[in-house]
């Protein structure tokens, strides 16, 4: 491996506190959140000011960097608050965020004015397309580009060629694809009265459509309908793992995986993954040769829609792009996350039921996955359970080996 060969950002996603540090433990080198407004992602849980402030100094501490997102596209009302919004993150001190993901021209102005401390990155929201673009918002201060995805690496790798090389390009390399262009997307507000670029799209290119002709109402005509249904605007999952090389040499700083909504599981798969494949492929390239069919395994695990290269190898066909079901490809279930223990017991918040006798997994930071049997189920006061049927409780357990905090509990499904 060329040694002048910067090895790329892994910028992983976070929806609320658990989940950032899931991200860190697991491998990402940065994170992105959003806090209670101004990011596309209204139906996340999203972070407090004090989460965020707790979120970005366990990053700090580990060494890693914290983006928030600020990507709305902005009405008049909403600018006053977005000014005292950066104030309060300024005034973190230290744990100010490393960096605001901005797409609209009015908040990335109040961003360089109330925050002349952290840098700004240009969201994908603003659909940057050609190396004139990027050097639209490097010379208004931006020090990252997040590149639209619905470019090719061939394109990638000519605005790098035509930009400054201190001047980073970010790239969705993981995860949901929007059907519109960058997320411009007018079907939820059509439908539902729901604003996709205020951060509450319904996801309405997931729905099944028929075809109407004008003058034959009530004849609905199926598109390429199969078994399942129609579902012209339901794009696959991005995965580009297989192709680390060719990432890189296209010369992307930071590889990006979507999805603030996803679980802790999801998180702490696809990172833990993604790390494993970009440092072997900086070890040593046959490493990373040999080691793809099990990046491919492992990463198949985190629950998707199966995948695509999107446009990243020239425009997809319909069947590259079209995911033709509404529900994900799930192989495990998410059970919980370590937070500590007593007495030889673990605690963790309950996400999915589980019984004693169950036969499940153990997911921890760098090694593989640990098969193991619930021995011990019990609530917060040390009452014996069969079973844990109630989300969101505290339930401690004992599976026959020691955990450690960041550990995940999974099961794997019934094909």
């Amino acid at each position: 491996m060329n040694n002048e060969i910067k090895k790329p950002e892994l910028l992983m996603p976070a929806g609320d506190l658990e989940t950032l540090k899931v991200a860190v433990m697991y491998g990402a080198d940065a994170v992105y959140i959003g806090g209670d407004m101004y990011g596309l992602r209204a139906k996340a849980k999203n972070f407090t000011m004090d989460e965020m402030r707790e979120g970005i100094a366990f990053a700090h501490e580990y060494g890693r960097k914290v983006y928030v997102t600020a990507n709305i596209t902005a009405h008049n009302r909403d600018l006053d608050g977005i000014r005292e919004y950066f104030r309060e993150l300024v005034a973190f001190g230290k744990d100010k965020p490393d960096a605001f993901i901005i797409s609209d021209p009015g908040v990335f102005m109040i961003a360089k004015k109330e925050a002349p401390g952290i840098s700004i990155h240009v969201s994908t929201q603003a659909n940057n397309t050609n190396y004139d673009t990027f050097m639209f918002w490097y010379e208004l201060g931006a020090s990252r580009v997040v590149a639209a995805r619905e470019l090719s690496l061939e394109e990638i790798a000519e605005i790098r060629r035509r930009i400054p090389k201190d001047k980073e390009i970010e790239a969705f390399v993981h995860g949901a694809m929007c059907i519109s262009y960058s997320g411009r997307c007018l079907l939820s507000n059509y439908f539902t009265g729901r604003d996709a670029n205020l951060g509450e799209c319904t996801h309405s290119c997931r729905w099944k459509y028929y075809l109407m002709e004008e003058k034959r109402p009530g004849q609905y005509l199926p598109i390429e309908e199969n078994e399942r249904g129609t579902y012209i605007f339901n794009s696959k999952d991005l995965c580009m793992i297989e192709y680390i090389p060719e990432l890189v040499n296209a010369g992307i700083d930071s590889f990006k995986v979507e999805g603030r909504m996803k679980t802790a599981l999801y998180v702490a798969t696809v990172a833990g993954i993604y790390r494993k494949a970009i440092d072997d492929y900086f070890t040593d390239p046959k490493l990373y040769e040999e080691n793809k069919p099990m990046y491919m395994e492992e990463v198949a695990k985190g629950v998707n829609r199966q995948f695509t290269t999107g446009f990243f190898f020239g425009k997809p066909t319909h069947k590259d792009q079209i995911y033709d079901r509404s529900t994900y490809e799930k192989s495990y279930t998410y059970l919980g996350t370590i937070t500590g223990g007593r007495n030889g017991m673990y605690r963790l918040e309950q996400k999915n039921k589980f019984s004693v006798g169950e036969e499940i997994e153990v997911v921890r930071p760098g090694s593989e996955a640990i098969k193991v049997k619930v021995l011990q189920i019990t609530d917060e006061e040390g009452n014996d359970m069969e079973s844990c049927p109630h989300p969101k409780q505290i339930i401690y357990v004992d599976v026959g080996i020691i955990l450690y905090p960041y550990d995940i509990l999974r099961r794997k499904e019934q094909e």
